[in-house]
């Protein structure tokens, strides 16, 4: 039939067409993504996908702090995002127990297996009560120290110095990467595997965390269908996150595999051992699934690697930047450690660095601003209206909280720590 026999038609394309036009004008305004039909504000996330928690924190500072988003009608991305302290506090402390992971939450980090990451409910508490008194024993400080001051002396402080001579440019980041990661291996499964030395090998599982990180958060940001389907064909991230899962199986099997034998001495410890025998006084799990052993472990060393590596990475940035903060922390260390301005550096123990009061500071304003775990994904057993007056479905919206306040840090919220060290503030 002939268009001209409707002529309705030519009322509704302009309305169509106006309002699309005042959408894009609120974006431009506000800054917003659009709320398209059908497809929601999935264009406007895809778009900012390569700058997804700047393009988070914008929506953030717009929005007064909680910002719902909306997904597409095919697949269930709604969710609520929130810096705001008030509901932050309201759903991992308040009312903990009705915001768990989620059954989505699994699907996405399915990498991780039964680890602490994954894990809600009995065996999350399992998992925290176990971490937590096997890291509270004496003998993990003392080996812990040890370890940490191993690595410094034998692997960062030989690496910085060969480039610091030879005027070579080195990623800072990535020096922290393995620093973090050899002493993360060598305090969960007793084994160092080199990667911080001054020619920078490659080892493969050490690299598979940034793939396996970056394929993850598009996870959250693809539908589901896609993804899955990226990972049926072996294509895109999906290809990048098979390929790390396989370099951290062949790493981690044949450290939690071998049959080894701690003496009970003062000063020995071993991570495995002592997650075996705590395994043992329960019911919750069974020590001789290596699969869970496994997972258990992967879960350590993602949570080691990233979060230090991170946190040290921003913190020397900001002191970078901060030249008075710089000069402070020095003489803080000089005055209180008295260390002797003719000696780069020297040891000293956990005891000592609890007199650095100003460094102390500067390390809590520094992951108030860039916190390195940048959201937690929660999911309601019931429908619940948090603080803000946000209504979150029952097993509907996720509520990711963005625990980071991005480059507006200063501007949102209130402030989550109130440092008292000098009265110190970048």
């Amino acid at each position: 039939m002939a268009i001209f026999e409707y002529p309705e038609v030519f009322l509704i394309l302009p309305c169509i067409i106006f309002l699309c036009f005042l959408r894009i004008r609120r974006w431009n305004k506000s800054h917003l993504p659009t709320d398209w039909p059908l497809v929601g504000m999935l264009p406007g996330i895809l778009r900012n996908a390569h700058r997804i928690h700047d393009f988070a924190t914008d929506m953030l500072g717009v929005t007064g702090g909680t910002f719902e988003v909306k997904g597409h009608w095919f697949g269930d991305m709604d969710m609520v995002v929130t810096c705001d302290p008030a509901n932050i506090h309201y759903i991992l402390s308040k009312n903990f127990a009705n915001y768990p992971k989620g059954p989505e939450f699994r699907k996405i980090f399915d990498i991780l297996g039964d680890g602490i990451f994954n894990a809600d409910s009995e065996l999350w508490e399992f998992h925290r009560k176990t971490t937590l008194s096997i890291m509270s024993n004496a003998k993990f400080h003392t080996f812990l120290e040890r370890v940490v001051w191993h690595k410094v002396e034998n692997g960062l402080i030989p690496v910085l110095d060969y480039f610091v001579e030879r005027g070579i440019e080195v990623d800072l980041q990535d020096i922290f990467q393995r620093f973090s990661f050899d002493s993360i291996c060598k305090l969960v499964l007793n084994y160092d595997p080199g990667s911080l030395s001054i020619d920078l090998p490659y080892i493969p599982c050490e690299k598979a965390f940034n793939d396996a990180v970056e394929a993850l958060l598009h996870r959250h940001i693809l539908p589901q269908s896609i993804w899955k389907l990226q990972k049926w064909l072996g294509i895109g991230k999906e290809k990048k996150l098979i390929k790390a899962w396989e370099a951290f199986d062949q790493f981690v099997y044949p450290c939690i595999s071998q049959d080894k034998v701690i003496e009970e001495q003062d000063d020995n410890f071993d991570f495995i051992t002592a997650f075996k025998k705590a395994c043992k006084e329960t019911n919750v799990v069974s020590c001789d699934s290596i699969e869970f052993l496994r997972d258990t472990f992967l879960n350590l060393m993602l949570a080691g690697r990233d979060t230090t590596s991170t946190s040290l990475t921003w913190l020397f940035w900001l002191i970078s930047t901060n030249p008075s903060a710089e000069t402070n922390i020095l003489d803080e260390i000089e005055m209180k450690l008295h260390a002797k301005k003719d000696k780069k550096w020297r040891l000293f123990d956990i005891e000592e660095s609890r007199k650095l009061v100003y460094l102390h500071g500067a390390i809590c304003e520094s992951l108030r601003l860039f916190p390195p775990v940048a959201f937690e994904h929660k999911a309601p057993v019931q429908a619940d209206i948090i603080p803000s007056g946000h209504c979150i479905h029952q097993n509907k919206k996720a509520a990711a909280l963005f625990l980071f306040n991005g480059k507006n840090g200063k501007d949102l919220g209130k402030r989550l720590f109130r440092i008292q060290a000098g009265k110190m503030d970048f």
